[in-house]
């Protein structure tokens, strides 16, 4: 049986990585979000079942039916927290949600869009991001063009994610996750200039995003609805 989650993710990592891998592998191309992310309210977003790659069914992890609530969100969520009463409301309409892959997956989605947020990559952030979120990161973008502004980026480190809130409304399942990372980031214009930023200045950067999905649909994706900067 095939893990929805790390389908998601790992077809992301495989689609998009190889486009992008010469950045990825130097872990550059980050702009600070608080500057210019557009944070939307839970906006809900189309999805595609063009980024879905199927893993090997052996890779794939138990169902969470039979493991215990202590057990089943252990190293995520506090048992009886609001946070693992959301999980448990999620696994109960998706038997084979699983909270660590979800987690290590939506780093390598923050990853992803950041990079390609600042590189003006508008294919993949369609593909990651819900449509109302996508369009205030294209106007940014845009902007930016216009002017003839670069970026000029680096990710120093990522520490690990934390999920901050889940919430289940009706279908769609919402999980909040806390994103902090220290970056080295410059912005020049079109002379080369340095504009915002310092080359030589490590900064800390935290974003809260939160990523939706319609539990009852046939595509598996998770997309990117609001982002906040923390």
């Amino acid at each position: 049986m095939f893990d929805i989650y790390i389908i998601i993710f790992v077809a992301l990592a495989i689609v998009i990585f190889l486009k992008l891998r010469s950045v990825l592998g130097q872990r550059t191309g980050r702009e600070r979000p608080h500057h210019t992310y557009s944070a939307r309210n839970a906006a809900r977003g189309t999805t595609s079942d063009n980024d879905v790659v199927k893993l090997p069914a052996d890779t794939m992890p138990a169902s969470t039916e039979s493991v215990s609530a202590a057990e089943r969100w252990k190293g995520i969520a506090e048992p009886g927290s609001f946070v693992a009463g959301g999980f448990d409301a999620i696994a109960r309409k998706d038997k084979l949600f699983d909270a660590n892959h979800f987690l290590s997956g939506a780093q390598t989605a923050y990853e992803m869009i950041v990079l390609a947020y600042a590189q003006g990559d508008r294919r993949t952030l369609r593909k990651l991001l819900s449509r109302e979120v996508y369009e205030g990161f294209e106007v940014t973008i845009r902007e930016r063009e216009s002017k003839g502004e670069t970026v000029e980026s680096r990710f120093v480190t990522i520490e690990k994610p934390d999920i901050t809130a889940v919430e289940l409304r009706n279908r769609i399942a919402q999980i909040t996750v806390l994103f902090v990372s220290q970056i080295i980031s410059v912005t020049r214009d079109k002379t080369g200039t340095v504009i915002d930023g310092d080359p030589e200045k490590v900064t800390d950067v935290t974003d809260i995003w939160t990523f939706a999905r319609n539990l009852p649909s046939r595509d598996p994706n998770w997309k990117l609805v609001a982002t906040e900067a923390g």
